[in-house]
């Protein structure tokens, strides 16, 4: 796929089926998110693959955090959380781990991976995978970060969901 096509035809997918990306797949988009612009060559982006025994403590804590800003969820509401997470066929984290650096700011470590996540959005979609890359709340809950090995002070920049895009 043609540069330029690919930008102008990507989009973010309404609805996700099976098959997610292959393993040989997701390698070659974390090389081409690798490939991302990068002051200082800090490398700040940390791609956390939340699949298999890692989705089902991801979930719950993604529940957890929205019941801990709406105490009035019920449990069937939190379990409707926790499914969202669930049905995705692959999910990647992308979370930016800020270095002390007096040359290269806070700010341009979490754009870094910004455009690290860009170009990874436009290689899955040159693949034929469609993607929605959310964060909402729980990208900054504490105990989200921390169940998939970030520190409470990173910043999880995107919350990937890959699979195949379901038409319309």
């Amino acid at each position: 796929m043609d540069l330029f096509d690919a930008i102008d035809s990507r989009s973010s997918a309404a609805r996700l089926t099976q098959p997610g990306p292959t393993p040989a797949d997701l390698e070659r988009l974390l090389q081409a998110a690798g490939h991302a612009p990068d002051h200082g060559r800090m490398k700040p982006w940390r791609f956390i693959a939340v699949n298999g025994a890692a989705r089902e403590p991801f979930a719950n804590a993604v529940a957890l955090a929205r019941r801990a800003r709406v105490p009035a969820m019920t449990e069937e509401q939190l379990e409707l959380e926790r499914e969202k997470v669930r049905r995705s066929p692959s999910i990647l984290v992308v979370g930016c781990a800020v270095k002390e650096n007096s040359k290269v700011p806070e700010i341009e470590q979490v754009v870094a991976v910004g455009a690290a996540v860009e170009n990874l959005f436009l290689a899955a979609h040159a693949l034929g995978y469609g993607v929605m890359w959310k964060t909402g709340p729980a990208a900054y809950d504490a105990h989200v970060k921390a169940t998939i090995g970030l520190e409470a002070h990173d910043h999880i920049v995107a919350i990937l969901h890959l699979g195949t895009r379901v038409l319309p």
